[in-house]
């Protein structure tokens, strides 16, 4: 008979850890989505025209000096054409997901594409946010290139951003207080992206761990 004043031992927790010799690149991507990031295009000028990539790879780097970072493919055609350019960081809108598709290689032919012709760079309209940068460093980043930016100018709209998280584009959902707890009544409906174009985009997408 089991003496009920002994500890019980519990079942040993199964190990999930995959040592990185074996990561393959599906499964880290598939990982990576799990952080919800924003949506921008990185906007430059070449050769007298305006020039964008799809990038979700973007970070804040320092607030003195005001430096950014975007991390694009190597493959990606923006990537040798961004060495010591000025560039903008352009926060992409809700209703922008057809301008998202556009610069990441699967055009839409029904986005609204219009620019703005900024201090340093190109901007694109209708955005979040905007971000124009004069070049600082870049770095090597495997089979992506970091490249950062000193801030120079911003812009910020009130309208609803992009967000993009485990395959699918959505909307801004509930606010959350420090409990955890919602602070809205309701939550915006998900905008989901078609299996079949999101294969291609995971194919085409020019940076970021989509």
């Amino acid at each position: 008979m089991t003496d009920p004043t002994e500890p019980t031992q519990e079942a040993p927790e199964t190990s999930t850890e995959i040592t990185a010799d074996v990561i393959e690149p599906a499964k880290l991507r598939s990982c990576l989505g799990r952080f919800a990031t924003g949506v921008t295009v990185v906007s430059y000028a070449h050769e007298g025209q305006p020039r964008g990539a799809t990038v979700n790879a973007f970070s804040s780097v320092s607030l003195d000096p005001p430096l950014v970072l975007v991390s694009i493919a190597r493959t990606a055609k923006a990537c040798p054409l961004l060495p010591d350019r000025p560039f903008a960081v352009n926060v992409l809108s809700a209703r922008q997901i057809g301008v998202a598709m556009t610069f990441a290689g699967r055009p839409d032919a029904a986005a609204v594409i219009e620019w703005d012709g900024g201090r340093h760079a190109p901007r694109l309209r209708h955005t979040h946010a905007t971000i124009e940068c004069t070049p600082w460093r870049s770095y090597d980043g495997g089979d992506h290139v970091l490249y950062l930016g000193r801030v120079e100018d911003i812009a910020i709209r009130e309208n609803e951003p992009l967000l993009f998280y485990g395959g699918s584009f959505h909307r801004r959902g509930d606010g959350l207080n420090t409990a955890g707890h919602s602070t809205r009544s309701s939550t915006p409906t998900a905008l989901p992206l078609q299996v079949s174009a999101m294969e291609e985009l995971t194919k085409e997408f020019v940076a970021g761990w989509i």
